[in-house]
């Protein structure tokens, strides 16, 4: 039997495909992503009070290469197994190097709820692997594509990246979580915290209705792109695992890191890449990462990864 909030997605995701009338406002969603981006941010930042040093950074840096040495490698697969196009290809590339903030979500909460070790800087992971992928991807599509025309905008790409209301949100909460810490400002921030697994419930509630949407008709001919979705999860966790056993993470974090090692940006990554890499196509992108990749990592990804890193590290 799959966790309660997972089974939120699995209400979301049948009631699309039998095309009931059940939605979420626009306004709706948007609070609960804003209220799951701060929430994340400020549980890790109250982790971080009076634990930070210079592993962290050391940790944080492995983590921020890893995310670019993924985008990097990924375009020689997605030209030549898959297909694509030199945009798709750098798109994609962009899409699986960076990372799914509602797939971290899930998985904190999943070994959470099993009392798995968790390091305080997990929720810097999320930050540290969405900039350089994103980066990697568009230098990826200049080098490769008609683009130098667009090398002017390098400047408002980094602007709208690193200013995404999720990011903000995400960073400000880590901030202030680890200036005031757990007791002195559990006033406000217990309030967040406190409902974080609701808010999550609700989210995925929403996910599983746009992951039916985008599945809905299955598009066939592009199978190729159906196969990568689902082969390259796996796949990619076994690099974050290689990096969490590196760097010797607790058996919590090396889960996270590997979830979100196999997960697909669908908030941060589409937003830079339609602005960078105009000939991309942003809504193949959206259903290999949102309709495939998603679902494979909530319902299937978390336990198997979890055995994975148990089998090969001997933790948890």
């Amino acid at each position: 039997m799959p966790d309660i909030i997972v089974s939120f997605f699995l209400l979301g995701l049948v009631a699309g495909l039998v095309r009931s009338n059940l939605t979420l406002p626009r306004a709706t969603y948007d609070t609960l992503s804003l209220l799951l981006m701060l929430t994340i941010g400020l549980k890790g930042g109250m982790a971080l009070h009076g634990n930070i040093g210079w592993r962290v950074v050391v940790e944080l840096g492995a983590v921020a290469a890893l995310g670019g040495a993924i985008a990097l490698l990924l375009v020689p697969v997605l030209r030549r197994l898959v297909g694509l196009s030199s945009a798709d290809s750098a798109s994609f590339a962009a899409h699986y190097g960076s990372v799914s903030a509602g797939t971290f979500a899930v998985a904190l909460a999943w070994v959470e709820s099993r009392g798995l070790p968790v390091g305080p800087e997990v929720t810097l992971y999320l930050v540290a692997m969405e900039l350089p992928a994103i980066i990697a991807g568009i230098a990826i599509y200049r080098a490769l594509g008609p683009s130098r025309k667009h090398a002017s905008d390098t400047p408002s790409i980094w602007h709208e990246t690193l200013t995404n209301r999720g990011v903000i949100l995400l960073a400000g909460g880590v901030v202030i979580g680890t200036l005031y810490g757990p007791v002195v400002g559990s006033e406000v921030t217990a309030l967040f915290t406190g409902a974080f697994t609701a808010v999550l419930a609700l989210f995925l509630l929403e996910m599983g209705l746009t992951a039916a949407e985008t599945l809905r008709p299955l598009p066939l001919r592009h199978w190729r792109v159906l196969v990568f979705a689902l082969v390259a999860p796996p796949v990619l966790a076994m690099f974050g695992l290689g990096v969490a056993w590196l760097l010797g993470l607790p058996a919590g974090s090396t889960v996270i890191l590997m979830t979100i090692t196999a997960s697909a940006s669908y908030i941060a990554a589409p937003a830079a890449i339609r602005a960078a890499v105009p000939d991309a196509d942003i809504g193949l992108a959206m259903l290999a990462a949102l309709g495939l990749t998603f679902p494979f990592n909530v319902l299937i990804g978390l336990p198997l990864y979890h055995a994975l890193a148990r089998a090969i590290t001997g933790q948890g």
